[in-house]
């Protein structure tokens, strides 16, 4: 899941946990509102009747009478705006047949669910009765008691929870909605790093990143840059030593060819001349004579096989005649000493191709029909160069053949000939591939003229 659907869901999380905690807060709040609303109601109602207390009193002129209440009547219109919806106030000592007063609670809204019920009050429990004396320096003037309806109460609350839900719920969804377009909208430069990474990955070293407020993607930006430079600075090092490399092998072949020619090249050509000497000389001895032929035979087939091997250990043709004359001879030369058919695809300008580029297309060229002709079956190979133009000036160098082979056995092998290629190829930055033809191994690389 991606770090910003992963974020979302987090504050989904977070914000339905603050929203049912709000909930419950309301719904504690809502049903001990009633208690505070029950000892309000009892205090009015108190001091109201305490205010006929004394007028009675005085107008009696009698402080010893007692039960001057609940006379005159208190149950009226103005007591009833003293009591809180869903609470009842009754007057200690009561009257006979004296129901207690309560007030208005019809118009609270919709009777909640059963479960909210039960479990409002198994959690919260009943409400208390609050008693309130009407007067503290005469204790004979009775005592107003006030309770809450259970009902109302749980009612009151309900109405309350739907109130404040809707509003909750409301903020929730836009604070949800907000905050995901905030994170998106932090996390968004992250997609330029994903990027930047993954062109590292494929050879691009070194990334043009854009400007980050954030510290942190700042900082990790930084990283990537750094990175980045190292992995482009060790690649380049890398190619300059493999460059050198070859340079020395390319000068060990040119001296060892130096020394075939020298040496194995004058011993072949004297034992030719022996064997010549000595045939012209055993006119009358035939056995002789064929030895000597033989001999003469076998010198002969050893100086082609030097003379190829010179030509593949010398400095490359490419290097001296062009890519393009040196491809055609290359062929040339193989299909004039190999069975397979070779079909040569030259494809685009390769005249201004020279230096390393087309040494490298060259051996590579060169290592991979050695590489056909010696370890397959095919009576045919194709070999295709290509100049890509465009942003993207490579070569392109593929190789087909038709005589089977199993790509993952080539892929892993650890031969000098494939080792060769991946070397040469690394050196001027290019890349392999090995895959399938229709009836054989493809073996690709691409090498950019820039190299």
């Amino acid at each position: 899941m991606r770090l910003v659907l992963q974020l979302i869901c987090r504050l989904a999380v977070i914000v339905a946990v603050c929203l049912a905690a709000a909930t419950m807060w309301v719904t504690v709040d809502a049903y001990r509102s009633v208690d505070r609303a029950t000892s309000a109601s009892a205090k009015r109602v108190s001091q109201a009747l305490q205010a006929l207390y004394w007028q009675e009193l005085l107008l009696r002129s009698s402080r010893t009478r007692e039960h001057l209440l609940p006379i005159p009547d208190w149950r009226t219109t103005e007591t009833m705006k003293l009591i809180s919806p869903g609470i009842c106030v009754a007057f200690q000592p009561q009257a006979p047949f004296e129901k207690p007063l309560c007030g208005q609670s019809k118009g609270l809204g919709e009777a909640p669910p059963r479960w909210f019920s039960s479990a409002v009050q198994t959690v919260l429990g009943d409400h208390r009765a609050v008693a309130q004396p009407i007067s503290i320096r005469a204790s004979t003037a009775g005592t107003v008691s006030a309770v809450a309806d259970s009902d109302a109460a749980i009612q009151l609350a309900w109405q309350r929870i739907q109130d404040n839900f809707s509003v909750a719920l409301t903020m929730a969804l836009a604070i949800g909605a907000l905050a995901s377009l905030a994170i998106a909208q932090a996390l968004a430069p992250a997609r330029s790093i994903v990027v930047a990474l993954r062109g590292m990955a494929g050879g691009h070293y070194r990334p043009v990143l854009p400007r980050f407020r954030s510290m942190d993607l700042a900082m990790i930006g930084q990283a990537v840059t750094e990175l980045g430079d190292r992995l482009a600075l060790a690649t380049e090092q890398r190619a300059a030593l493999t460059q050198q490399l070859l340079d020395v092998r390319d000068q060990e072949r040119r001296t060892l060819a130096r020394e075939l020619h020298d040496e194995f090249g004058q011993n072949l050509t004297a034992i030719l001349a022996f064997a010549s000497t000595i045939e012209a000389g055993a006119a009358h001895e035939a056995e002789l004579a064929q030895d000597a032929r033989m001999i003469s035979k076998a010198t002969a087939h050893l100086m082609t096989c030097l003379r190829g091997t010179l030509s593949r250990l010398r400095r490359p043709l490419a290097a001296d005649i062009g890519l393009e004359a040196s491809l055609i001879a290359l062929t040339e030369c193989w299909q004039n000493a190999a069975r397979p058919t070779i079909r040569l695809d030259l494809q685009g300008d390769f005249a201004d191709v020279q230096g390393p580029v087309a040494v490298t297309a060259y051996r590579i060229a060169q290592e991979c029909l050695t590489n056909a002709l010696r370890h397959s079956t095919a009576s045919e190979i194709s070999l295709r160069v290509a100049r890509q133009g465009g942003t993207e000036d490579a070569l392109l160098i593929c190789i087909e053949d038709d005589g089977g082979g199993d790509t993952a056995e080539l892929t892993e092998s650890s031969g000098f000939g494939l080792a060769g290629i991946r070397e040469r190829i690394a050196a001027v930055g290019g890349s392999l591939s090995i895959g399938l033809a229709p009836r054989g191994v493809s073996v690709a690389a691409m090498i950019p003229i820039a190299a």
